[in-house]
């Protein structure tokens, strides 16, 4: 496959810019590998196409205020950090993307909040736009976060909407997120509310939690033609025992698991085994899914309608068959699809 067939008719129009009222009434389009089929239900529809002791796979990372707003020493000049992971928690150290990089060196000293409340050094130019800061903050490390978190803003991209609004805190992430260190919501699982989570517990749909921090190489462009040549970027993920014995147990048993998202199939397909089994596992992992490629674990995959040339796009063409998934976008156009982060969603079984 090549970069050139993950082309579609695109328009800004499509891309979503505020969430559903309510998380569980988004359209769902139900595509049926085996059947053929592709059908037009509401989100909240979602079970009538799983059993009891089916799993749903959900990725509980947690989504922090990212990014920061500031001024460069002298200049004034405004600035935009973006944080990217932490680096080292004594020295206050963090991985960031700057904009505008290029007048940013080494030594400059980036001020934060009103009466400059915090103040970061550039230690580091690792690439084009990334640098690694050092944060001066004489406080506890609780202290210091919580004036970091307090500065920050929700990391909404902004090819959804240029202005970030204080919904956006609540619903730029899941209602189960618990493990700080996302800086992308894991967007498929935000469909899922308190009551649809009431229901499948009520129904018997079990439940498994794997953590991915999803980071910005999810929307890094894809700029090789060769799509064997793409590097993606590696994100830390965690597989518990718990979660781990959930999925086997079901797999043993005959149950369906349903990935909910790119990230957590992600995550399932890094932690398999050659049994065709989960481990538990914690690292890192660069895995990039594209046609032909054999998935070992889920049977059914929930995503949103992703940008053309994307690899979450890839992926979801690798598990449901790239003429169709291609088809089913073509469908999606033409019926109002909502794309995007706040967009739609699709079950494909």
């Amino acid at each position: 496959m090549k970069l050139s067939q993950y082309g579609y008719e695109f328009s800004p129009e499509l891309l979503a810019k505020y969430p559903a009222p309510n998380r569980d009434e988004s359209r769902l389009m139900v595509v049926n590998r085996a059947k053929g089929t592709i059908e037009h239900r509401i989100f909240k529809d979602i079970l009538d196409y799983f059993d009891e002791r089916d799993v749903f796979v959900f990725n509980d990372t947690k989504v922090f205020p990212a990014r920061l707003y500031g001024n460069k020493e002298k200049t004034g000049a405004e600035i935009e950090i973006f944080l990217l992971r932490e680096l080292n928690r004594e020295l206050r150290l963090w991985d960031v993307l700057v904009d505008p990089a290029r007048k940013i060196r080494i030594g400059n000293k980036l001020y934060f909040g009103d009466d400059d409340l915090l103040v970061a050094e550039v230690i580091d130019n690792t690439t084009s736009r990334g640098r690694t800061l050092r944060f001066l903050f004489d406080g506890s490390y609780e202290e210091f976060k919580e004036t970091l978190f307090r500065l920050g803003e929700t990391p909404l991209p902004k090819w959804v909407r240029d202005k970030v609004e204080p919904e956006d805190a609540e619903r730029y992430q899941t209602i189960f997120a618990r493990h700080e260190g996302a800086v992308a919501a894991p967007t498929a699982g935000m469909h899922f509310s308190k009551h649809l989570m009431k229901r499948m517990e009520i129904k018997g749909v079990e439940s498994a939690f794997i953590t991915l921090h999803v980071g910005l190489g999810n929307f890094r462009t894809v700029d090789v033609e060769d799509l064997s040549k793409h590097k993606m970027d590696s994100e830390q993920f965690f597989v518990t025992d718990e979660a781990a014995a959930t999925v086997n147990r079901a797999k043993e048993e005959g149950h369906r698991i349903a990935a909910i998202g790119t990230t957590v199939m992600r995550t399932l397909e890094t932690a398999v085994s050659t049994h065709g089994h989960i481990k538990a596992a914690e690292g890192w992992t660069n895995k990039f899914i594209f046609s032909p490629y054999e998935f070992s674990v889920a049977d059914a995959m929930v995503t949103n309608f992703h940008l053309p040339y994307s690899t979450q796009l890839m992926m979801t063409a690798a598990f449901g068959g790239y003429d169709r998934i291609m088809e089913a976008y073509r469908v999606a156009r033409e019926e109002g699809y909502r794309f995007g982060t706040y967009g739609d969603a699709m079950l494909i079984l």
